[in-house]
């Protein structure tokens, strides 16, 4: 990775003023969240996982007892909550309800029911609606599935994050084995699961997972972490020297 001078002859400053904006989309696995992580922390920006608000939605959805495929049902909830991210130090705290619930959203009952209750159009849209609030002023990096189509398409730097399904399931099975919670699935389970979320993500009629057509293509199949983390600090370094 480059070190701290390579900072200062980079312009982040974006269209009209504004302050950059990092997009990155990819399917789950991709390593979306570290990678971003280490964007905003190496330029000095804000990281906003959207991702995360959608869990926090489909656990009060799970609280509540709501069906997961009532459309109606949902929208009326997400009338009644309200989501905020705050910037710390290693992730964003969650705040569901003025509830931190970090530490709730990560387990695959979640993650699973986020990726079904994000399928309808006006939670989306209302989704949309919140993350464009919360980096309107620019200088954050974005992560999610349609941060550069649809979130912000006018972003700076946009970055799609790919890699293989079966890499990316083992790479989300060592993933809960450091959380704690590798016991309860086994590798198949998870690549599996992602099959599935893969299927939902790409084929929704409203804001299917794709790549924006200006975005920069990042395979990192065959990389290491810090292979990838290297490669997406150069895309964006180069992005901001054309600009």
């Amino acid at each position: 990775m480059s070190g701290e001078d390579s900072r200062k002859p980079l312009n982040l400053s974006g269209a009209a003023g504004r302050k950059l904006i990092i997009a990155i989309d990819g399917p789950a696995g991709a390593g979306k969240s570290t990678i971003a992580r280490h964007l905003a922390r190496h330029f000095g920006l804000l990281n906003l996982e959207t991702g995360a608000m959608y869990r926090a939605f489909a656990l009060k959805a799970l609280r509540t007892g709501l069906p997961l495929d009532k459309s109606a049902d949902l929208e009326q909830l997400a009338t009644e909550t309200t989501i905020r991210l705050e910037p710390g130090e290693e992730e964003n705290r969650v705040l569901l309800d003025g509830e931190d619930v970090t530490g709730l959203i990560r387990n695959p009952t979640v993650t699973d029911a986020a990726s079904r209750v994000s399928v309808f159009p006006a939670i989306r849209a209302w989704m949309v609606r919140l993350q464009q609030q919360l980096g309107a002023e620019g200088g954050v990096v974005m992560e999610g599935r349609d941060i550069g189509t649809v979130v912000f398409p006018h972003a700076e730097v946009k970055i799609f994050l790919d890699a293989a399904p079966e890499v990316r399931g083992q790479r989300r099975f060592e993933q809960l084995g450091q959380d704690g919670r590798k016991s309860e699935l086994q590798p198949e389970e998870v690549i599996r699961e992602l099959h599935a979320r893969d299927e939902r993500d790409r084929n929704r009629a409203d804001s299917p997972l794709k790549p924006a057509q200006d975005a920069v293509l990042l395979d990192s199949t065959d990389m290491t972490l810090e292979q990838a983390v290297s490669a997406a600090e150069a895309i964006v370094a180069a992005k901001l020297k054309l600009s």
